[in-house]
């Protein structure tokens, strides 16, 4: 499927350099990131790796940083017409630049496998001089320096100077069949411009590390090459989908071509605007946004089976434990954690203030906006992964965060006689001492039930799970309210009643996911009114949560998938960002996490296919990851569900809604004719690594 698919760049991006999302053509590697600016005449890469920051916990002058520039410049191409295209499936770039009968064409990549682009030049019609320029960024207070080796340029820059941690990052880079500081390129004679990249990080010395990596695959470019598309095949071989709609199967790869370009450090995540950072003065400092910024790009990598893609959004939660601890004690009086709005890599806080002070926004000496629910937030991803894995090892990595929230909300509950309630919590940003809000009422319930069911898996903290599961059942129910004749969720029981912007009523269902089709009708009949009140389809904030949380509640398919699709066409930039939304990565995760959900739901421990989906359309899957550990395929056929494969990993049992009708099934196991079972729900028992297969008795 996804060989179907490129995106295309019709004109040269017009944002960037930016201290926003960019409009340009976008390459990297999950750590080594390239944005593709400027014309025919002046082509720039703007380089940048997740782990180049200044290291500061500091409000003011702290956060992600661009490393520098490589320009190629050919005069002769003044004017010239501009074309790029990306191809998903091999993750490369094409560009063509014309003026009359003289054509420049550009492919470029980079290395999966490795910190290297490679930049293919080759030239028809008459030779094309290229000059090419490498040079580090130089606002800010970076050491910076640049230089020659004989053939190689080199250029290395970093934060030494006021810094709590000290970055130093370096590009080496060589030329390929031509000479001189000035290249022709012949026609029929391409040219290789190749750039390695490392950082203090991966080696003291990065500059010699990053050329001991250039001299090793300098030799080996081809093999390289192989390594790289061989990882990408790997990529798009972990899941698929086709529903029959170009516009949004476009968009869904192009998607996860975005994340998997951007997200594969496993100590650093990319930014709120990815890997993709043109200037030094980045908005929000270019932070880890934990009040759902952070947390949205990954919402659909669980379910598309990108686990490898998803696992870097805990590192800096989990960095940063001490100092939420050290909030939670001395600003609330509470064991557990309390985290601040924005924060970096390694523990670094990006907003400390400390100076400048900021009272109408600070607590203490950090960034709340009165908000308690930031280190529940980052539950979120942890919940989606566990569930979807029912992985060990993941789980007792992140149990200590867990539980370390679980305590948290343990003391700052108040028990008013009847109920536990959440008092002098801001639901929006600055919006006052809200009184049970929604959100918070949905992120506390999701921690709970996580801490819960993680601890009876790793067999520890039994003394505590009878006061969680009586927080759990003890909890205050969500607020509602009449508006316009019908009711709906109130923001918070008392203070903020509704909001005009945001998707922050609608979060508690997606992704706190504490309302599903299983949930009581009366609910699921409110959330659907909200959604009614609150059709925020193109939110510039929280628009990865209204499509699958219309989902989650059953609204009606061909509406959402109508909706999706105008979305994209009136606001989808070329490379997957939105346009006129200063944010970058979050939105990436809107069509993977919607159809995935639509195609297979595994919410609630349910196994629906295609159960939100309009039957007239023929659609198919195959590997979705859903909750309980399974990948499933199927596939729907003139209104027909053909079998189902399941394979359980973890020997976890699958709980399946009947898609026949209420027909008996027949299950097969690892090829074998097992069981008949009927119903229009069944539960099976699965061991590990078992494969079934699902089938209407009549359909042999």
């Amino acid at each position: 499927m996804v060989a179907k698919y490129q995106a295309v760049f019709a004109e040269p991006p017009r944002h960037i350099p930016t201290p926003t999302a960019t409009d340009a053509p976008l390459l990297g590697n999950g750590d080594l990131g390239v944005a593709v600016g400027g014309s025919g005449a002046e082509l720039c890469y703007w380089i940048a790796k997740n782990d180049f920051w200044k290291l500061r916990s500091r409000y003011d002058g702290s956060g992600v940083r661009m490393f520098g520039t490589l320009r190629l410049v050919a005069p002769a191409l003044r004017g010239a017409s501009y074309r790029v295209e990306q191809d998903f499936q091999s993750a490369v770039t094409s560009a063509t630049f014309g003026v009359g009968a003289v054509v420049l064409r550009v492919r470029s990549w980079v290395a999966a496998t490795a910190n290297i682009l490679v930049v293919e030049l080759q030239a028809t019609g008459a030779p094309l001089k290229v000059s090419v320029e490498l040079a580090p960024g130089t606002s800010d207070d970076s050491d910076s320096s640049a230089g020659r080796d004989g053939d190689l340029l080199w250029v290395r820059r970093g934060f030494a100077r006021g810094v709590d941690i000290p970055v130093v990052a370096a590009c080496v880079l060589r030329v390929v069949g031509a000479s001189g500081s000035e290249y022709v390129v012949e026609p029929g004679r391409p040219v290789r411009v190749v750039l390695a990249m490392a950082s203090s990080f991966e080696a003291p010395d990065c500059r010699r590390h990053a050329e001991t990596l250039l001299t090793g695959h300098m030799e080996r470019l081809d093999r390289l090459w192989q390594e790289h598309a061989a990882w990408w095949g790997r990529f798009w071989g972990q899941s698929e989908v086709a529903i029959g709609d170009p516009v949004i199967e476009q968009r869904y790869y192009l998607s996860q071509y975005v994340m998997g370009s951007a997200s594969r450090n496993r100590d650093f995540p990319p930014s709120i605007f990815g890997t993709w950072i043109t200037t030094d003065s980045p908005a929000w400092f270019g932070d880890y946004h934990l009040n759902y910024n952070h947390q949205a790009p990954y919402y659909g990598l669980y379910s598309s089976n990108h686990i490898e893609q998803a696992d870097p959004a805990d590192a800096v939660c989990l960095a940063f434990m001490e100092r939420g601890e050290w909030y939670a004690r001395n600003l609330q009086g509470c064991r557990g954690i309390y985290y601040p709005v924005g924060i970096g890599p390694k523990g670094i806080e990006t907003t400390r203030a400390n100076p400048p002070h900021i009272p109408w926004i600070t607590d203490g000496q950090g960034v709340f906006h009165g908000q308690k629910s930031n280190a529940a937030y980052c539950a979120v991803n942890m919940a989606m992964r566990w569930y979807h894995t029912y992985d060990r090892v993941y789980a007792q990595r992140v149990y200590p965060f867990v539980r370390a929230v679980a305590d948290f909300w343990t003391d700052y509950l108040d028990w008013d006689g009847t109920r536990y309630v959440i008092a002098n919590d801001s639901i929006h940003e600055g919006s006052g001492n809200d009184y049970n809000p929604l959100l918070s009422l949905g992120l506390v319930r999701m921690v709970f039930r996580l801490v819960l069911d993680i601890s009876e898996a790793l067999g520890v903290d039994d003394d505590c799970r009878e006061a969680w599961q009586t927080i759990l059942g003890h909890l205050s129910q969500f607020p509602t309210q009449v508006r316009n004749g019908k009711t709906v969720f109130r923001y918070s029981e008392r203070g903020m009643d509704w909001c005009n912007s945001n998707t922050l009523g609608l979060q508690h269902i997606f992704p706190a996911g504490e309302i599903g089709l299983d949930s009581p009708p009366d609910l699921l009949a409110i959330a659907r009114n909200m959604l009614e009140a609150m059709p925020r389809w193109r939110d510039t904030n929280g628009m990865s949560s209204i499509y699958p949380a219309a989902v989650r509640i059953g609204w009606d398919p061909q509406s959402i998938l109508r909706e999706l699709r105008t979305m994209i066409e009136a606001i989808g930039l070329p490379n997957g960002y939105i346009r006129n939304n200063p944010h970058g990565i979050e939105n990436c995760s809107i069509v993977p996490a919607t159809l995935n959900e639509m195609l297979c739901m595994g919410h609630e421990r349910v196994l629906r296919v295609f159960r939100v989906w309009p039957w007239q359309q023929d659609a198919r899957f195959r590997n979705l990851r859903v909750p309980g550990a399974f990948l499933v395929s199927a596939e729907l056929h003139e209104g027909k569900v053909a079998p189902i494969a399941i394979v359980s990993e973890q020997g976890q049992p699958c709980t399946v809604e009947n898609p026949w009708n209420g027909a008996d099934v027949q299950v097969w196991r690892d090829g074998k004719a097992a069981e008949k079972v009927e119903g229009s729900r069944f539960c099976l028992p699965t061991h590990p690594g078992e494969q079934l297969r699902l089938e209407p008795v009549s359909s042999r």
